[in-house]
């Protein structure tokens, strides 16, 4: 008799018992315990193999057609890039500008530094993917609760650059990381830096490190200074946003945190760091091929392609919103004005821009002359923009409940030792406020906003668009911060898009030069307003008053509905107009780049003749639509310096509770005889009740 073993027994006799007791169910536990937990391996097993089988089938479909490493042995290029208006007119052709293809070997020790320091550190280490990088990069996202940080390698932005579309999805990702290692495995680290510098885009048009080079600081790359090479390191993360050609404060700043990187790494001591001073940037680092006054435009566009399409060696051509014609009237309304009248008022520079109610900038001029200066004063300069500022004050007073017939005093006032004075030496004394926005009643428009509040006022400016430094002070209503023409006319522009936020754009279209689309604008849904229906139309009718019988009289044009404001900050420094229809809102400003006085120069003179002379020239049918309008009565004297509205309910009010019903008014003395007013004969336009013309001058006195 066969030996059996204890276990084995015991299991063999409780399993053969008979009947349907608890040995029977003893007896199903090994099939139970057995075969379902074989099943259930099996089954792992098999949905591991399916789920390896898919994924190597999903990285195969992904890794499909993986482009040849020939194209890394083709020299870069800039790529011809051919700018067009709307309807299609070429105002803008940029030719290669081609740098040398250089070798680590050539490159100041600084600039390799640069790099390395701001871009990719552990590049000598990692084998073309840093784990480590992206471990640190996402606790640092993490951290800061949002994307400040890339994981990406030089190798990988190389890859990028060269083989894959600009998607973001994880099938690019994958194909880049393996791109990356296919890089590393054929060529050596400081072949793989060479050309990733050698084609990077560096902004203004600039592909290659020595292109940048010459373009910025006109010389060759292997004489770059420490700061130069500092701030063409800092361009690669983002070179339209840094480029010092169009925004040299950012480009400044970008430049000290690469400095803070050398130190950081070891490169610099923080004395070092600290006496690297910011390079001056070459007067020809906007060369073009037959610079005309449209090339400001042109430039400011190639600012934004790379929000746009990714870098690219392919020639392009750019369709904008430009329009021609009122482009070149634009252009030659500046130039002549200035030429004829700016000498003897030492006005030297003027800038005009125009944006369409959705944002499409219509007309851009920089400037007088494009080849003796290539900076954009309709973007680049920011200056005070002094009484064109008070429709801020105005806009929240109207939501606060004000209306433009709303009286307000115009009279001497001191806000924390500050007092300011109107232009003529005479005060109005109560006047309704649509009166006062016509004639730019410094001290009425101060008490104004100091009654509304003046942190109301700034929150209305911000949601309107503007990003300048504002100051916390009373004279901040008077416009003495600092704001460029752009965004200034996009602000009065919301007041032309029915109360809906105007962000500029200029690019239409993006193609290559054989057709392919690369990019095309898709028009925004419709954003909320900003601004109530009521709100916008009492404005515009204040606005159209100070056009129509104010102090930017000189914008009048026959047979079109104009609202706008003039401007002109301290010692006639800075003169503005900014005037709209219901179709489009531009905006002049004239001055010295050295910010010195004018003489005389007031808002309502140089900068409305030259905004009257491009829109009657170049405006066509978009003067015909006018802004829409609140009709306001018009006052009726009550006695010298007092007005008061002649409604129904107006005069019910006066019987019941006596004269003093406006709304919101602030106290003071009756009125001081009105200035004599400008005697210079004006066109009318069509009325809002034919006022009384007020004279035509809104300088700002401390």
């Amino acid at each position: 008799m066969a030996e059996i073993h204890p276990r084995a027994g015991r299991r063999g006799h409780r399993g053969s018992g008979g009947g349907s007791g608890s040995g029977a169910g003893n007896g199903r536990r090994p099939g139970a315990g057995g075969r379902p937990r074989r099943r259930w391996w099996r089954g792992i097993a098999i949905a591991a193999g399916v789920v390896v089988l898919v994924a190597a089938g999903y990285i195969g479909w992904v890794l499909r057609d993986l482009p040849s490493l020939d194209e890394l042995n083709r020299p870069a290029t800039e790529p011809g890039i051919t700018v067009l208006s709307a309807d299609g007119t070429a105002i803008a052709v940029y030719g290669r500008l081609t740098g040398r293809q250089i070798t680590v070997n050539d490159l100041p020790p600084a600039l390799v530094e640069a790099v390395l320091a701001t871009e990719d550190r552990r590049f000598y280490d990692h084998p073309g993917i840093d784990v480590f990088g992206i471990a640190r990069a996402v606790v640092a996202n993490l951290q800061a609760g949002r994307v400040v940080q890339g994981g990406s390698t030089i190798t990988q932005q190389l890859a990028k650059m060269l083989f894959l579309t600009p998607e973001k999805s994880f099938e690019r990702k994958l194909r880049e990381a393996v791109m990356a290692l296919r890089l590393e495995a054929v060529y050596d680290k400081n072949e793989i830096l060479a050309r990733y510098l050698n084609r990077a885009y560096f902004g203004a048009g600039a592909y290659g490190i020595d292109a940048a080079a010459r373009r910025y600081f006109d010389r060759p790359v292997e004489d770059l200074d420490v700061g130069q090479s500092a701030m063409l390191a800092g361009l690669l993360q983002a070179p339209s946003a840094y480029a010092p050609t169009s925004a040299a404060a950012r480009a400044e700043r970008r430049m000290r945190a690469v400095l803070a990187n050398l130190v950081d790494v070891g490169y610099l001591t923080a004395d070092e760091a600290r006496a690297v001073r910011v390079p001056k940037v070459a007067p020809s680092a906007r060369a073009t091929v037959g610079a005309t006054n449209r090339r400001w435009f042109a430039d400011w566009v190639l600012d934004q392609l790379a929000s746009q399409i990714e870098p690219t060696t392919r020639d392009i051509v750019i369709r904008t919103s430009l329009n021609h014609g009122l482009q070149t009237a634009a252009e030659a309304a500046v130039s002549e004005v200035l030429t004829a009248d700016g000498g003897k008022v030492k006005a030297g520079q003027g800038a005009f821009v125009a944006v369409a109610p959705d944002g499409g900038v219509l007309a851009m001029v920089g400037g007088r002359d494009y080849r003796t200066s290539q900076f954009n004063r309709a973007t680049q300069a920011w200056r005070q923009p002094g009484s064109t500022f008070k429709v801020f004050a105005f806009l929240a007073a109207l939501e606060a409940g004000w209306g433009p017939d709303s009286t307000v005093l115009d009279a001497p006032v001191t806000v924390d030792g500050w007092s300011p004075a109107n232009f003529e030496p005479d005060y109005a004394g109560r006047v309704q406020l649509i009166d006062a926005a016509a004639r730019s009643l410094n001290t009425a428009t101060v008490r104004l906003a100091e009654e509304v509040g003046r942190d109301r006022v700034i929150a209305t400016a911000r949601r309107l668009g503007l990003s300048g430094d504002l100051p916390q002070g009373p004279s901040v209503t008077l416009g003495t911060g600092s704001e460029n023409l752009l965004e200034m006319t996009a602000a009065y522009a919301v007041l032309a898009n029915q109360g809906r936020p105007v962000v500029p754009w200029a690019i239409a279209e993006v193609t290559t030069a054989d057709g392919t689309v690369l990019y095309r604008r898709e028009a925004p849904e419709p954003a909320d307003p900003v601004l109530s229906e009521r709100t916008v139309q009492a404005m515009n009718a204040m606005l159209v008053r100070a056009v129509e019988s104010g102090t930017g009289r000189a914008a009048q044009l026959r047979g079109a509905v104009v609202a706008g404001k003039t401007g002109t900050s301290q010692d006639y420094r800075d003169a503005w107009f900014i005037g709209y229809t219901g179709a489009v809102a531009a905006g002049v400003w004239v001055g010295n780049d050295d910010d010195s006085p004018m003489r005389g120069v007031t808002g309502g003179r140089l900068p409305a003749k030259i905004w009257a002379r491009a829109m009657s020239e170049g405006g066509g049918r978009l003067m015909r639509t006018p802004p829409p309008v609140l009709p306001v009565r018009a006052p009726v004297m009550a006695d010298a310096g007092t007005t008061t509205s002649d409604d129904p309910l107006s005069r019910l009010l006066r019987g019941l509770f006596g004269d003093d019903t406006a709304a919101p008014q602030a106290a003071g003395p009756k009125a001081a005889p009105a200035p004599r007013n400008d005697p210079a004969p004006r066109p009318q336009q069509p009325s809002l009740g034919n006022p009384p013309a007020y004279p035509g001058d809104d300088r700002f006195h401390p």
